[in-house]
């Protein structure tokens, strides 16, 4: 399972890097400065959080834990539901409602479900 994890944040982190390029390079001339502003946010949440999805697996690999997992899980959703949903909102004529919340909400529960894991045995 870490190595899987390690797979999902890699290509996070590389979709991130595409993104944010694309977005500077491609899209400056076609978007405003405030939807570029919003994507950008989106990326900057994406790259952190695949950061953040690496160490998990790390310490997944030393001791592994529910707690781990569940951090790794939410990490993994709420990139995919806030930048995603950001994403959505700035590229399609979409709105994507609650997903920015949600996805919002789950990046919190995984930075609580990483603090967990460092003083739960489980």
């Amino acid at each position: 399972m870490v190595r899987y994890w390690v797979v999902v944040a890699s290509v996070f982190g590389g979709l991130a890097v595409l993104l944010g390029a694309f977005a500077a390079h491609g899209l400056k001339g076609v978007l405003s400065s405030s939807s570029l502003a919003v994507l950008q946010t989106g990326v900057q949440y994406q790259f952190i959080h695949a950061l953040a999805l690496l160490l998990v697996a790390v310490l997944a690999q030393q001791q592994p834990s529910r707690a781990l997992q569940l951090a790794a899980i939410c990490f993994a959703a709420g990139v995919i539901l806030f930048s995603g949903s950001l994403y959505v909102l700035v590229l399609t004529p979409l709105m994507p409602g609650l997903l920015t919340p949600v996805g919002g909400m789950l990046l919190v529960l995984g930075w609580m479900s990483l603090a967990c894991s460092m003083v739960s045995k489980t």
